[in-house]
């Protein structure tokens, strides 16, 4: 960290001697972006197609930092396509190399072309975007797809070990499903059980397996774990069960208890949030250990009722003319169980 910290200070540096000395140097394309190579390399040139990693620093000519990949941590990898816009810098990189460094200036005037578009105030009319990039990797596609199923091969076995790990030293005793699910009923129950299309109500409470409490719909519980949930009514979630709407080790769990009952989930990632994660709690690959309670289930209306079709779409047409979302179980504050659009 420390060396990418006094890469990017040295390109700061550079880049606020080339700013006093005004455009000297600098090189224009077509579109009006100026930029200069300070490391030009001898190389191969980035071409369409190439997935390349890069730290940037994004500023005002005033040099006021907007977004640091150095003060993130991370640098961004992506694939370079024909350009779409004039900030997306696709058409700059066939300019570059590996360990090339560069200054672009982009005009400001360029971005805001609609007059409805509001102007920040430190962009104002003649001053740029900039960008100080430095090109760590390039490489093909096929390079690029290998890489990183290696390293989803590498997480995958190392969740694996943990999970083993995790039940070996815990001594649990848990039934697994086909599916790699595993579960305890704490609780056990006679009454009805679910079927797919059923509405439950489900008391949760989520941990990591380092034991970090993420998510609860349980007072004490959030309260105790010091989670921050501000305006969280702690109820019991409504889902409508086998629907796809929350994660998949909740809809082939939920389906195996019946109503009173208690257990407890291992669910490993592929049946949860995947190579994603989910928020600053849940990391990729990451199995889960969740403790519920099935508190009511409400059978779905049979076929051939006459009101069987508005009924079994109450829970969701309810929750969305509050909430505005697809899954009746999203209320406020509760992200563990649910199936996010893109996340997850």
């Amino acid at each position: 960290m420390k060396f990418k910290l006094l890469i990017a200070l040295s390109l700061v540096i550079a880049s606020v001697s080339t700013f006093a000395q005004g455009n000297e140097g600098f090189q224009r394309l077509p579109n009006g972006v100026q930029y200069k190579i300070f490391t030009p390399n001898t190389g191969t040139r980035i071409k369409l197609n190439d997935v390349i990693t890069f730290n940037f620093i994004q500023k005002t000519d005033k040099d006021s930092v907007l977004f640091s990949s150095f003060d993130a941590g991370r640098p961004v990898t992506l694939a370079v396509q024909p350009s779409r816009n004039i900030s997306d810098l696709m058409y700059f990189f066939p300019l570059l190399s590996v360990k090339d460094s560069a200054l672009v200036k982009v005009p400001s005037d360029s971005l805001f072309t609609d007059s409805s578009m509001q102007r920040p105030p430190f962009f104002p009319k003649g001053s740029s975007l900039q960008f100080v990039i430095r090109v760590e990797k390039v490489q093909s596609m096929d390079q690029a797809i290998a890489e990183q199923q290696r390293l989803m091969d590498s997480l995958k076995t190392a969740e694996a070990t943990k999970l083993e790990k995790y039940i070996t030293d815990r001594g649990l005793k848990m039934t697994k499903t086909a599916s790699g699910l595993r579960y305890s009923i704490t609780r056990p129950s006679v009454k009805v059980r679910p079927l797919a299309g059923d509405t439950v109500l489900v008391n949760y409470t989520g941990r990591t397996l380092d034991g970090k409490v993420f998510d609860s719909s349980i007072e004490a519980d959030a309260k105790k774990a010091g989670l921050e949930q501000p305006g969280r009514t702690y109820e019991p979630i409504s889902v409508v069960v086998g629907q796809g709407q929350v994660i998949k080790g909740w809809d082939e769990g939920l389906l195996l208890l019946n109503e009173g009952s208690k257990a407890s989930f291992l669910i490993p990632s592929d049946l949860a949030y995947g190579p994603r994660g989910a928020g600053n709690d849940i990391a990729p690959f990451s199995s889960l250990l969740f403790d519920v309670e099935l508190v009511k289930v409400k059978p779905a209306k049979k076929a051939g009722s006459s009101s069987a079709t508005s009924a079994k779409k109450t829970p969701a047409a309810a929750l969305k003319s509050k909430t505005g979302t697809k899954a009746p179980a999203k209320k406020t504050g509760t992200k563990a169980p649910v199936k996010k659009a893109v996340k997850k």
